[in-house]
């Protein structure tokens, strides 16, 4: 069975960093991409980066590469989302999902998705 377990959300003033994290698990992780997405209050589901785990390569939506940060360990079969610069608009709840094509940002291509966890910034 899949698992996607996302965690490190919470509540932090502009400016501010946080690190999320992605626990994985019933992955072949050789054959699976680890994406990153937010969703805000009555908008669609934005795309925000993407990491191959066979490649090592990752992928990010240009206007947000400047400040966040995918990064992983294969050990713990973790995902990191390290967001920087933080500010208001970047209040979202934050997903990660499991895709087997590399560097797609389109949901539909992610077939597993975790619940979510939410950040809030404050101005």
């Amino acid at each position: 069975q899949v698992q996607l377990v996302e965690s490190g959300g919470g509540l932090v003033q502009a400016g501010g960093s946080l690190r999320l994290s992605c626990a994985t698990s019933g992955l072949t992780f050789n054959n699976w991409a680890i994406g990153w997405f937010r969703q805000a209050p009555g908008k669609e589901r934005e795309f925000i980066g993407t990491a191959s785990w066979s490649g090592g390569g990752t992928y990010y939506e240009n206007s947000l590469k400047d400040r966040f940060t995918i990064s992983k360990d294969n050990s713990l079969k973790t995902v990191y989302l390290d967001l920087s610069s933080l500010e208001p608009e970047d209040t979202a709840v934050y997903y990660c999902a499991a895709s087997s094509s590399a560097y797609t940002a389109r949901p539909s291509r992610y077939p597993y998705w975790g619940q979510g966890t939410q950040v809030t910034v404050s101005s």
